[in-house]
């Protein structure tokens, strides 16, 4: 979820869900599972309740890919504050990481969801196939395009490191 607010009341929805429906969750996937397509659908009800602006998500993802685009660096002075880190790998560092979040961002949902599932949370491919309800095969399918196009929106920061 691109808010924080957005987060916080689909967990607390999903909780909400859990409780109630507890009593008829039926062991047939593991908990943990069931409890990640709860919030997952939630999520996705939520970025398509009408009344939701998208023309604003849409002028992000535009605005970030402009060519001019950086992303928000963080202060100097609060990274030279760091014990044994070199201010310049720290920076660097976090300017791959906003990069990162800016291109998983701009991918498409089945896209992102494989991407975090697999390489954030470590989830098996049959986990993100019960939690996603589709074949072992669409996931792997869909995990090697979603890291195709990460690799190509970062093909410029893979470039810059090689360089230094």
């Amino acid at each position: 979820m691109r808010h924080e607010q957005d987060a916080r009341d689909i967990v607390q929805d999903a909780f909400l869900r859990v409780h109630k429906s507890l009593p008829s969750f039926q062991g047939s996937s593991s908990f943990f599972t069931w409890l990640y397509r709860i919030v997952t659908n939630l999520a996705i009800d939520l970025v398509r309740r009408p009344g939701r602006n998208t023309d604003e998500l849409e002028e992000e993802r535009q605005r970030i890919s402009q060519p001019g685009h950086t992303p928000e660096q963080p202060d100097p002075i609060w990274v030279s504050k760091i014990d044994g880190a070199d201010p310049v790998d720290v920076l660097r560092r976090k300017e791959l990481a906003a990069r990162m979040r800016t291109a998983i961002d701009a991918l498409p949902s089945y896209h992102k969801a494989v991407i975090l599932m697999r390489e954030v949370e470590g989830l098996s491919y049959e986990e993100m196939a019960e939690a996603m309800q589709v074949s072992k095969g669409t996931i792997m399918s869909r995990l090697f395009h979603a890291r195709q196009k990460l690799q190509k929106a970062l093909a410029d920061c893979y470039a810059e490191e090689n360089e230094q």
